[in-house]
């Protein structure tokens, strides 16, 4: 995973979503540390996630795939996912939750 990151930093733009943001700065365990990861991150395009159409969309998509028998186990995930399909930008990750989004609603993975 940190070869594809390192190579989709090189040679593409790069988005971090402010979900995203706020999920890797809650893990950091202290706040010069949180500091030196928020400052590390800005060189990064942040983009607003949510919004209404966004969470309706992801809401809709969460009822599609549970009737296919998939379920999405964080809402912050399946709006990320939806984000991505919305605006056809594949996703760099490695989280089982977004293998049903790729198969039943066109969500791309990043492939470097």
């Amino acid at each position: 995973m940190a070869n594809q990151l390192e190579a989709a930093i090189s040679g593409h733009t790069v988005f971090i979503g402010d979900l995203i943001l706020t999920e890797v700065l809650r893990g950091v365990a202290n706040e010069k540390l949180a500091r030196l990861v928020e400052t590390t991150l800005e060189r990064f395009n942040v983009v607003r996630l949510g919004g209404r159409e966004i969470a309706v969309k992801a809401a809709e998509n969460y009822r599609l795939l549970r009737g296919k028998g998939v379920t999405v186990r964080g809402t912050v995930d399946l709006i990320i996912g939806t984000w991505c399909i919305a605006h056809a930008i594949p996703l760099l990750h490695s989280d089982r939750d977004f293998e049903g989004m790729e198969r039943w609603l066109g969500l791309k993975r990043w492939q470097g």
